[in-house]
């Protein structure tokens, strides 16, 4: 039994959580597809922009459902939870419009690496959050997203430095500089989970 199936708010509370790791794997997948085959592809940002409005209705719920329960939980984890689950999808989503308001007409390599290891620590983080409701161990997933933070880490940094060595226009250089911040806080959003999860559990021992 889950050490946080204390209750059945609790319960709730965690297929909430579930169900917005869902979306966060989902969002993460369309991006990278967006970026494999962009401009091609553009359209699935429409499908992104859903993803995020699935998000924030998701958030709403979880928060509801903490102001109008009571729950084992700690609040504030559940709350800090919730916003970085929300923080993927909502940089993600910004990466996605970006290309668009920024004119790209194809993306760079980095960009795409990038939006790869976003996709596999979204799917890490609907894994972790998936054994976490039914009481499973979720050591596995948060190595991997930890690693996975590390790898994005160092293709931003490789990234964002070939792009004032190169002798790009400086207006592309601010676009594509600004994409791959975006697409590196949805990462950096997903190490934020496992942080809170790894909290989570702390507490509970």
């Amino acid at each position: 039994m889950s050490m946080l199936r204390a209750s059945s708010t609790s319960d709730g509370l965690l297929a909430l959580f579930e169900e917005s790791g869902r979306n966060v794997e989902r969002t993460g997948s369309l991006l990278r597809d967006l970026l494999d085959d962009f401009p091609e592809r553009s359209s699935l940002a429409r499908d992104i922009l859903i993803c995020e409005q699935e998000g924030d209705r998701i958030t709403h719920d979880i928060i509801h459902a903490m102001s109008t329960n009571g729950s084992k939980l700690d609040q504030r984890d559940a709350y800090e939870l919730a916003r970085a689950l929300d923080d993927v999808v909502d940089y993600a989503e910004e990466t996605a419009d970006s290309l668009e308001l920024y004119g790209v007409e194809a993306p760079m390599q980095q960009a795409q690496e990038l939006a790869a290891v976003l996709a596999d620590a979204s799917v890490s983080v609907a894994e972790a959050l998936a054994h976490l409701r039914v009481g499973e161990d979720v050591s596995t997933q948060l190595i991997e997203i930890h690693r996975l933070e590390n790898e994005g880490d160092r293709i931003s940094r490789e990234a964002i430095a070939s792009l004032f060595k190169s002798g790009t226009d400086p207006m592309v250089v601010i676009r594509w500089k600004d994409i791959f911040e975006s697409l590196e806080q949805a990462i950096d959003a997903c190490e934020t989970v496992a942080h809170v999860i790894e909290g989570m559990q702390l507490k509970r021992r």
